[in-house]
């Protein structure tokens, strides 16, 4: 019924975002003018993965599948394609350089020639267990003359590259691209978190001066840093909020889910000492805890996470060189005055991103944790792999109509593949 109301100029595409503790999608409708409206989402508690990678198949599958009934009911879209989020500590950046001969020096350059320097600058540089999930171009230069972004139309005959390529492990790939399609989902892409909240949260003039997006996920924090309008480097580290909520569980000998509410409802980052001395949980408060010592067991995991965060933003060469400061986004961006702790760990300025600006249902989703969901449909519309209009013929239930169980699949799974 809703997709008779749509214009039908208008076509769609869905952000994935599937992580260690959560899976979120962003559903989107991309007029003729590429103008973005946010027409559906949900989240919901993932399964199976660990670190940001698949543990097994059926897990992450079928947390996918439940999640999208609600979104696919709110847009009135059923999804069968998504650009999907990656993540773990195999996710790397690796700079390269690559030289072609083009002929003489009256020769135009054109997208053949890049097509052949990037394969160049690629070939032999990325092991062969590896997937390249993108190639950005730094700078190129024709003769030996440097400093040029864009050669097309330019005359030379010697085009070299200086590139990014973004890796990760060909197994985490493929093992990602069969949970979605047990699911029913294609990964048309697959994109590093960090980098698809970045997408989401940043304008031109911050990437321009130099800035960091640090993606404060629950297993995993993920980080791209951009100067000169670039993607100049991607890490992952294997740590996240999780992490905290674990360590008070242990330390308190709690539940974690009660360990949550303590890091959710009264953990602050600027740690203020002159808070009251008890910690009170529970329908009648029937639990206390020393405030200090949560506080000291948060502060710890926080110390280490972003020490981690600051060796990574050295080894690229960018520790206290970012004129527009970090943008922390994801689940742990939620923190009570995280951006104050993260500020002096980091020595730099920082606040929380949220994407803005998008049309539809957006008030729901300008959050930090649907940062890299958001991105994701936003890269989708920006690259033109945008879905038809599609009437609704299944999630009358919220379940796929066959195969929705894990035995069934793990049977379509390898039916698949």
């Amino acid at each position: 019924m809703y997709n008779k109301l749509m214009d039908d100029n208008k076509r769609f595409v869905t952000g994935l975002d599937v992580g260690t503790e959560n899976v979120r999608a962003v559903i989107a409708s991309v007029n003729k003018s590429g103008e973005i409206a946010i027409v559906g989402y949900n989240e919901g508690k993932s399964a199976g993965m660990r670190k940001g990678v698949p543990a097994n198949l059926a897990g992450p599958a079928g947390a996918i599948d439940r999640m999208l009934g609600d979104a696919e009911r709110m847009g009135g879209y059923d999804v069968r394609n998504a650009y999907v989020s990656i993540n773990g500590s195999t996710v790397i950046s690796t700079h390269t350089e690559g030289m072609i001969a083009v002929g003489t020096t009256e020769h135009e350059i054109n997208d053949e020639d890049l097509d052949r320097v990037e394969g160049v600058a690629v070939s032999g540089r990325i092991p062969a267990n590896r997937d390249v999930l993108d190639v950005v171009p730094l700078e190129y230069a024709l003769d030996g003359q440097g400093g040029i972004k864009d050669p097309i139309g330019m005359s030379g005959a010697r085009l070299e590259m200086r590139a990014n390529v973004i890796s990760a492990l060909t197994p985490n790939c493929e093992n990602l691209k069969k949970t979605t399609a047990a699911a029913d989902v294609q990964a048309d892409r697959l994109i590093p978190s960090a980098v698809a909240a970045a997408k989401a949260v940043l304008n031109e003039k911050q990437k321009e001066n130099g800035v960091a997006v640090v993606d404060f996920g629950a297993a995993t924090t993920g980080i791209a840093i951009y100067e000169e309008g670039d993607l100049q480097y991607v890490g992952v580290i294997p740590v996240g909020s999780n992490n905290i909520t674990n360590d008070l569980a242990i330390v308190l000998a709690i539940a974690p889910e009660l360990a949550e509410e303590i890091k959710t409802r009264f953990i602050t980052g600027d740690f203020n000492s002159e808070k009251s001395l008890a910690i009170k949980v529970g329908k009648n408060n029937e639990r206390a805890f020393d405030r200090k010592e949560v506080e000291e067991v948060v502060k710890a995991r926080l110390d280490e996470i972003f020490a981690e965060i600051r060796k990574k933003l050295k080894a690229a060469h960018y520790d206290q060189r970012l004129p527009e400061g970090i943008v922390l986004t994801g689940g742990g961006a939620k923190m009570r005055d995280i951006e104050v702790f993260a500020k002096e760990a980091l020595e730099a300025s920082v606040t929380i991103g949220t994407p803005q600006g998008l049309d539809g249902v957006a008030d729901a989703v300008e959050k930090p944790e649907f940062a890299t969901a958001v991105g994701l449909a936003i890269i989708a519309a920006e690259s033109g792999d945008l879905a038809p209009t599609q009437s609704k013929k299944a999630k009358k239930s919220g379940k796929k109509p066959s195969g929705s169980g894990p035995f069934g699949l793990v049977k379509k799974i390898f039916s698949k593949f």
